[in-house]
């Protein structure tokens, strides 16, 4: 359920230091993980409605209330307050003004730590994809480049030194 404050701070006496607050601030990076939360919450959402947790109209209000904040924080538009350390924070006190009483059953059966494990993943999932596309790219320039020196010779080298010659066409095939 979200909280007005900082998740910890009800176990302090008085208020934390300024520094300690930014230390523990993850909101500025995990901003770039709003959409894979969004979509983990609503695949959470969905598993609750269909375990019956939260009705059919609950779910519904859920996620359409996350995907306005997704068109909100893509265009611009969120206002990220400092006052929730983190995204996940942000995100379901966004989706409780929102929606109101739904918004606060989405935490239920999981933790920030599942979330954070989720969002990760998701987007490294993304990140990889993107790195596979870059690595194909340079691999069909390494062929083409191949292509072109088909017939050319170049000294082999092995422990730094000369040994035979070969193609350059084969050395540039071994990169890719």
């Amino acid at each position: 359920m979200a909280k007005e404050g900082k998740s910890w701070e009800e176990r302090l006496a008085g208020e934390p230091d300024e520094l300690t607050v930014d230390f523990v601030e993850s909101l500025s990076i995990g901003k770039r993980l709003y959409k894979y939360d969004i979509v983990g919450s609503i695949a959470h959402a969905q598993m609750l409605a269909e375990q019956k947790l939260i009705s059919k109209e609950e779910f519904r209000a859920i996620k359409e209330g996350l995907i306005e904040i997704s068109e909100e924080i893509a265009a611009g538009r969120f206002k990220f307050e400092k006052k929730y350390e983190d995204i996940h924070m942000a995100i379901e006190a966004a989706l409780v003004a929102k929606i109101g009483e739904p918004g606060k059953k989405l935490h239920t059966g999981r933790s920030r730590n599942d979330q954070v494990t989720t969002d990760v993943r998701l987007w490294m999932r993304d990140r990889i994809e993107i790195l596979q596309a870059k690595i194909t790219l340079l691999q069909k320039a390494f062929v083409k480049l191949a292509g072109k020196y088909a017939e050319d010779i170049m000294p082999g080298y092995t422990h730094l030194q000369r040994a035979q010659p070969i193609v350059i066409a084969s050395y540039l095939l071994s990169f890719a």
